[in-house]
């Protein structure tokens, strides 16, 4: 008896199950280079398949020692282009042409390998491939009705996220540490009962981590190298609502079943953002609505009638190409993060499907913002037409975003009118901000003052700044300007600067006028009567951290061979403005490093620098 077994089959350990219960005594067992060669690619990618089928050769030839059987390595190693081409069929190939030139029986647990051997007249032997894992959930034990995730990594003691939706804690829930050996148990389960059971699917496969989804758990599994450790992150939803639970429900009904639109469901991580819009998706499919959802990885706890697609090939935006076919009247995208993101929600929304984005922001207005240089400006009410902040599982703001071509609020003169986005508060139909272009910028301007606690507009701080720019490219010293009303200005600048400033024959200065649409008197800072006896503030005090005053943080700027840094700690991500003097400098994000980072030898950061040289006091206040 000659039997050729293929990778399947070795990996299984079905050549030595068969010598063991003597149906293959005496044979003699072929195994083809080939299988060798695929064996040894897993092992050395760390795949437990390739490790166990090596095991089971090990296990041939203590047989073959024994003279149980004879064991023979038969064939050549495939070519690297057969070993790329395994996944179609190249390497199966060669097993089989292996079983008839030998005139062999082919072994295999591989259902497709077996049909295709038989259509080729080969005889054959298949048996099922073995089932691996548990077919449950291993770490099921650690969740109970408050845990939304489970926190899993070796020698690290079990963690979870438990509490209510808005108030989660961070806590151990188990004092014994997870060995390697428990972790690595627990990970292949995981991955093998995900492939083998009806409930579970791979979601991504790539080295080093795996994406599963378990019923309603999503399961992250990374190992070395791309971990520094085996690590399981499981996540599932603990709450399930409907939008009869949220406030505005009977509003936001009428508005999303009225017609199709534009949608961006906004908050911070564990806010609730996902069962918001697994609410609103179930209601759209009860209102005769056809629903979709796109989402990597799929995580939304949605009914039968509502299909979710994941990324075609990767990309969404074939995705996106294959549901403009499927025609869904809404389509529910989680998450909106990337450019290519939004300029797919764009896309499908201006194609006219309702969107419905999920989108991380800290406040309603940034969700909004996100669009802003991503998508034309006039395009941004047609794209996204309501915004939804959801804070502690709770719908908290609701804008509602038009367009209208008009003066700009605050501004006087006709001959400024412009497109602006208007964003009114949905409840009270209160102008909330508004977002336009000045000055060759696109600017969002709050209109309520922020609650009253700035001394001036949103668009007289944005005119001051805009005016101190322009003047500041111009004049070589210190710049003061104040507002005289909506479309005038007072500029004061050192006395050496101001024919330097004006121009020959106001040429200069009237070129200012005509960009920022503000007419502009330009004196010497002597004239200036709220400086008093004038001069700049010094012994701008605080470390580099920053110490608190009554006009914002006060900083030390540090200052490298490369970047002056303004260290921030505690305001990550915050949009933040940079004074000296409380003369306005530039905007700035504080990036993840809790640093604003200047390059030196750009225009903020020498006047940055000038303004230290100066003893100027530096501070840092919200934009």
């Amino acid at each position: 008896m000659k039997i050729v077994p293929d990778t399947s089959a070795v990996i299984d350990g079905r050549v030595s199950e068969r010598v063991d219960d003597g149906t293959y005594d005496g044979a003699d067992v072929l195994v083809p280079e080939a299988v060798v060669s695929e064996l040894e690619s897993q092992a050395n990618d760390g795949r437990d398949t390739g490790w166990e089928g090596l095991s089971e050769l090990q296990r041939l030839a203590e047989f073959a020692d024994d003279d149980v059987i004879e064991l023979k390595y038969v064939g050549r190693r495939p070519s690297a282009g057969e070993t790329k081409g395994a996944h179609e069929g190249d390497i199966d190939a060669l097993i089989r042409d292996i079983a008839a030139e030998r005139s062999a029986t082919l072994l295999t647990s591989d259902v497709v390998q077996a049909e295709v051997a038989k259509a080729k007249g080969l005889r054959v032997e298949f048996v099922e491939a073995e089932v691996r894992g548990s077919g449950g959930l291993i770490i099921e034990r650690f969740f109970d009705d408050q845990t939304m995730s489970v926190h899993l990594k070796t020698d690290t003691k079990p963690k979870a996220k438990r509490g209510d939706v808005g108030h989660m804690h961070y806590q151990t829930i188990d004092e014994e540490v997870t060995d390697e050996a428990t972790m690595k148990e627990w990970a292949d389960d995981i991955v093998n009962s995900a492939r083998a059971s009806p409930e579970g699917f791979i979601e991504l496969s790539e080295e080093g981590m795996h994406i599963v989804q378990f019923r309603d758990y999503r399961i992250a599994v990374a190992r070395p190298p791309f971990a520094d450790g085996i690590e399981i992150t499981a996540v599932r939803p603990i709450v399930k609502t409907e939008l009869e639970d949220y406030e505005f429900a009977d509003e936001l009904r009428d508005r999303l079943a009225e017609r199709q639109r534009g949608v961006l469901i906004a908050g911070s991580p564990g806010a609730g953002k996902s069962t918001f819009a697994q609410a609103v998706a179930e209601f759209l499919n009860d209102s005769d609505y056809a629903v979709k959802t796109m989402e990597k990885p799929r995580d939304l706890q949605v009914g039968p009638h509502i299909t979710q697609y994941t990324a075609l090939s990767g990309d969404m935006a074939k995705t996106a190409d294959s549901l403009l076919l499927v025609r869904p009247d809404y389509t529910i995208y989680d998450e909106v993060r990337k450019t290519e993101d939004f300029s797919v929600f764009a896309d499908m929304r201006l194609a006219g499907v309702g969107m419905v984005g999920v989108v991380h922001a800290t406040r309603a207005i940034d969700a909004l913002q996100r669009l802003v240089g991503r998508v034309e400006l006039g395009m941004i009410p047609q794209v996204v037409d309501t915004v939804v902040y959801i804070e502690d599982g709770e719908v908290h703001t609701v804008y509602d975003v038009t367009t209208e071509v008009k003066v700009p609020e605050g501004l006087t003169a006709e001959d400024l009118a412009r497109p602006v986005i208007q964003v009114r508060d949905f409840e009270t139909g209160t102008p909330k901000y508004e977002i336009y272009t000045f000055n060759r910028q696109v600017v969002t301007v709050p209109l309520d003052g922020e609650g009253g606690k700035k001394k001036e507009s949103g668009v007289s701080r944005l005119a001051r700044q805009e005016v101190e720019r322009e003047i500041r490219s111009i004049a070589r010293g210190h710049v003061d300007v104040e507002l005289k009303g909506q479309n005038r200005a007072v500029v004061y600048v050192e006395e050496d600067d101001i024919s330097y400033v004006i121009g020959k024959g106001g040429g200069r200065i009237s070129d200012v006028e005509d960009r920022l649409g503000i007419d502009i008197d330009v004196r010497t800072h002597s004239e200036n009567p709220s400086r008093g006896g004038g001069g700049s503030n010094s012994g701008a005090t605080g470390s580099s951290g920053g110490s608190q005053s009554n006009e914002g943080i006060v900083v030390t700027p540090e200052v490298t061979s490369r970047h002056v840094i303004v260290n921030m700690d505690g305001h990550v991500g915050e949009t933040v403005e940079v004074r000296a003097d409380d003369q306005y400098l530039f905007t700035a994000t504080v990036g993840r490093g809790g640093d604003i980072q200047v390059s030196r030898g750009s225009a903020i950061a020498e006047e940055l620098e000038n303004a230290i040289d100066r003893k100027m006091q530096i501070t840092v206040v919200p934009a």
